[in-house]
Parts: structure tokens; sequence; C-alpha cells
């Protein structure tokens, strides 16, 4: 195995780690300045994981070690996703064969089932109301994320990101074709769900509607950052997804040379903003929906998955 594309691959994992709490402070800068605020600066999560690491953890007294095990679960699972897709090149790297894409979305499943066990296990009434909200949503957005993977593999006749990325990078007819264009549409809808950008989410802590705030009440100290991190990892992954393999399969390096992936990182990042407004938008422009309205988007992007498959036979 060449020492050039194992440090490759080690940059495409950095990028993620490194860059996504600098994605995250971007979407909350932007929602402060739509909203007429001022806004923290863009490097807040930055200043915020600091602060986290150096602080003393209190575990509560009727947690178990699945309280512990959950951050460090969530966290690796979000570090194994980027070695499976296209990040910074387009071509795999070593260990990208592990697993297909939905292999990463079983990862990706598998952080935030851990969190939503440890919202269950530290034994608060808002970590309980947390988890099982997220339980319900995810009754309708796992069966949909499974349904838009049957429709790329359709649509590509391979389960692989970099095979998807090739084929609507080089096809504009399979780009534009209506199968493509629904797929587009699901994930968007899922993409709102899993970032907590549906109008029924909300991150403020004193808000009793909240959903993923309410899962890690209970966490403190370098426990908390690692679910921080960790949930903005799953966020510039998800962001990743759907613009290098879904909606922009351009930009990517094609030798891997150090000018090359410099030019794919600058590109990422300028996708990310795009994407980024797109949600803000999306976040605040609509008014807040009561929780039980949550299956009608759902529902939506089960619906237009269905019409990928159906467009992609017909």
């Amino acid at each position: 195995m060449r020492g050039d594309v194992i440090l490759q691959q080690v940059c495409q994992m950095l990028t993620i780690v490194l860059l996504s709490p600098l994605l995250h402070g971007f979407i909350v800068t932007m929602e402060e300045k739509v909203q007429r605020g001022r806004g923290p600066s863009l490097f807040q999560p930055y200043r915020d994981l600091y602060k986290l690491f150096r602080k003393e953890i209190v575990v509560p007294q009727t947690a178990s070690w699945i309280f512990w095990a959950a951050p460090i679960v969530a966290f690796s699972a979000m570090l194994t996703v980027p070695i499976l897709i296209p990040v910074l090149t387009d071509y795999p790297l070593p260990l990208s064969d592990m697993g297909d894409i939905l292999g990463g979305g079983l990862i990706l499943t598998l952080g935030g089932f851990a969190i939503s066990l440890a919202g269950l296990d530290s034994g608060h009434p808002y970590g309980g109301l947390g988890s099982s909200r997220e339980a319900m949503l995810s009754i309708l957005a796992e069966p949909t994320l499974i349904m838009v993977f049957v429709g790329i593999t359709l649509l590509a006749q391979a389960m692989l990101p970099f095979v998807v990325n090739h084929l609507l990078a080089a096809s504009p007819a399979v780009f534009w074709s209506p199968a493509h264009l629904f797929l587009v549409a699901a994930f968007f809808i899922l993409l709102t769900v899993e970032t907590e950008r549906l109008p029924i989410h909300s991150s403020i802590h004193y808000e009793i509607y909240m959903i993923g705030e309410a899962r890690i009440l209970e966490y403190s100290g370098p426990l908390l950052a690692l679910l921080k991190w960790a949930s903005w990892m799953k966020q510039a992954i998800l962001y990743t997804i759907f613009l290098n393999v879904l909606t922009i399969p351009w930009g990517l390096s094609i030798e891997g040379t150090a000018l090359g992936l410099l030019g794919a990182t600058l590109a990422l990042l300028a996708k990310w903003a795009a994407v980024a407004l797109i949600m803000v938008f999306v976040d605040t422009a609509q008014s807040r929906l009561r929780f039980y309205r949550y299956q009608e988007p759902l529902a939506l992007s089960f619906l237009m998955a269905l019409l990928a498959i159906v467009a992609r036979q017909v």
C-alpha cells in the first residue's frame, strides 16, 4: 500500500474532523444574520470544544456504562464513514471497500442509536423524551433512507458512492433524469431531519420540544464535547454525501496531488456554504410546527424515493 494514498485518506478524515465545527459555526452565524442578530463568531464551536474538554465530567448516579460508552461509539462511527465516501478524491482510497453507501448509513445510524440509549440510561425525563421522539422520527426516516439507497442502486447499478459519483459526473442524461431529481429531493428532506433543521426541532435548551439536545442534557465536560463534535461531523458527512455523490459530483481531486487536495477542500467548503444557506432559509422561513406533524415531510420524502424507483424502471 503506497504511502501517498494513505496520506490522502488521512486528509479526508481530517477534513471532516477539523472543518465540521466551522460548518456548524457558519450555519449558526448565518441564522442570526437572517434574523437580524449579530450572532457568534464562525470559530465559536472551536472555543466551545476547548472549554468543554477542560471541564470536569459529572455523571448521574443512575447512569451505567452505556452513558460512558455512547460518546465514544458516536464519535468513532463518525470517524469511520469518511473512509467510505468521496470527500476529496473521486477514486477509492485504502479501506474504502470496507462497505458501500448502505454500510455508511448503518454506521451513522449506530451513532444515533448509541446516543438515544444514553438518553434513556441517564434517567432524566428530558433524556427519555428526546430519545422517544428521535425513535418516532426514525420509524419513517430509516425506511425512507433505505428507499433512497435502493433508488441510487437502480440508477447506477451499484451501491458504491464512487461509482455513483462517476456516473452522474460523466452522464448529463442520467444527471437530469426524473429518477435522479426525485432522489435529490428525497435526500434533501431527509437532510433536514437528520441535521435537525425540520421546523419541529429546536436546539434551544429551555424549549420543551427539543429533540437532539434533550438526549444529551445530562452530559458535561469532555463527554459532551465528543457528542457535540460527533453531531457536527454527522452534519458534515451528510452534506458531503448529498453534494459529492448526488448533487454536485464535480470539484474532486483526480490525481491526488497536494494542489488538487487543496482545491478539492476549497470546493467542498463552497458546496457546504451553498447547502448551509439553503438550510438556513428552510429553518427560518417556516413557522415552527407541532411535533406530531413530523410524518408529513417524511412521507413526502418516501414518496419521492418511490417515484424515483418507478421513474427508473419506466
